[in-house]
């Protein structure tokens, strides 16, 4: 990616996150960055080309974060523990960061789908290789990887909201302990029977 193309996404970021997508124009994003409507307009042609490149740059480290998860030396359950933490910290963190896009985030929830369709695909992946890892060295027993690491990936979804708004089992309350049973909950059902 080129230099000037990674400004501009990260001015337009800035600008969404502080007036909003809606409010900012294209304009904005050329003055801010210090660069004509035609250098913004060769690398973005709409507004609506731009936010999705801002989303997708924050989904792109959030998948770095994971990818380093996933090379660690943990074992194949601590692991995917750590996968789970890490994961809905950086969802949080990206969205807390990025101010009045956590408006539009929870509002236009169907609009950040479609950009995080590849990022959900990679993540699946990463979710996968950790299974069939886990199964290779005897930490879990699972009869299909696939099936159970997409199932995972729309169970860490679904645990977005809440935990981002702090309403997830007793958030609201500060009690960590909920977010550990719950992923205690997704994981203990996946290792040997003799585990527990």
């Amino acid at each position: 990616m080129s230099k000037t193309r990674e400004k501009l996404i990260e001015v337009a970021r800035q600008l969404f996150a502080k007036s909003g997508v809606e409010s900012t124009t294209m304009n904005d994003i050329a003055v801010s960055s210090k660069k004509g409507r035609r250098t913004l307009y060769t690398y973005f042609k709409s507004k609506r080309e731009i936010y999705h490149a801002v989303i997708q740059s924050e989904l792109d480290k959030l998948y770095k974060s994971l990818q380093t998860v996933a090379a660690s030396e943990l074992p194949e359950d601590e692991k995917l523990l750590e996968f789970v933490y890490v994961r809905l910290d950086a969802i949080k963190e990206v969205v807390t960061r990025n101010g009045t896009l956590r408006a539009n985030f929870f509002r236009d929830i169907w609009r950040v789908e479609t950009v995080r369709k590849d990022f959900d695909m990679r993540e699946i992946e990463v979710v996968k290789q950790i299974l069939d890892d886990g199964v290779k060295n005897g930490v879990f027993e699972i009869r299909d990887t696939d099936v159970t690491a997409e199932i995972l990936h729309h169970a860490f979804k679904g645990l977005e909201v809440p935990y981002i708004r702090g309403t997830l089992i007793g958030f609201a309350n500060g009690k960590a302990g909920s977010l550990n049973a719950v992923i205690e909950l997704l994981s203990k059902g996946l290792r040997k029977r003799n585990d527990f």
